[in-house]
């Protein structure tokens, strides 16, 4: 089985929100630091995402990181650039605007995982797709990612509906339940305080 590596999407410009999602505090830490500790005891290695002029930003700094070769693809830039520094390589991939992630949602995943598949991958709670960012991409899956992106797609879960990708069922339905604007992050602070929206 190829080894699992760990992938922490932080390339993003966050235009939607306003402010770096990366850096949101949640529980007195930023959103990238709980991610990373979330993702290390289930992977061999971790590294940061980051697009281009972002490495030396210092929260990203302080970790392992991989740098976009492509523009304008989004996250699938960073499934590809890991893909090609470690094609060996299986990888575990998460964005980091998933402040309720929670360990056994990871483990469960990890547990799941199909290496005779080109992908691992949680069905959304909300609409039943594909949830392409907390989901294992395996090395043979780059060949297809690479052409999927070259035909001008960019979209991974467009990618995994295509490849039939099996699905696993979310262990906790609102774990991966995303925060892209001011008011998803006042009720993301709400619900992990146990608060009312």
């Amino acid at each position: 089985m190829p080894p699992l590596y760990g992938l922490v999407l932080a390339g993003g410009r966050s235009s939607r929100m306003g402010a770096d999602k990366a850096a949101l505090a949640y529980q007195g830490r930023s959103q990238l630091e709980r991610t990373m500790e979330l993702i290390a005891p289930h992977v061999a290695r971790a590294f940061v995402s980051v697009r281009r002029g972002q490495a030396s930003d210092p929260l990203r700094a302080r970790y392992a990181q991989i740098e976009d070769r492509q523009e304008e693809l989004g996250p699938l830039a960073g499934i590809l650039a890991a893909q090609e520094t470690h094609p060996q390589a299986a990888w575990l991939v998460l964005a980091c605007d998933l402040p309720r992630l929670d360990a056994a949602t990871l483990a469960h995943l990890v547990a799941a995982r199909d290496p005779a598949q080109p992908a691992t991958a949680y069905r959304s709670s909300h609409d039943g797709l594909p949830e392409p960012l907390c989901a294992i991409y395996e090395p043979a899956s780059h060949a297809a990612l690479a052409q999927f992106a070259a035909s001008g797609r960019n979209c991974p879960r467009k990618f995994l509906i295509g490849a039939r990708v099996p699905l696993v069922e979310e262990p906790h339905p609102h774990a991966l339940d995303n925060v892209n604007t001011p008011a998803d992050y006042a009720a993301a602070q709400a619900a992990l305080s146990g608060s009312p929206p």
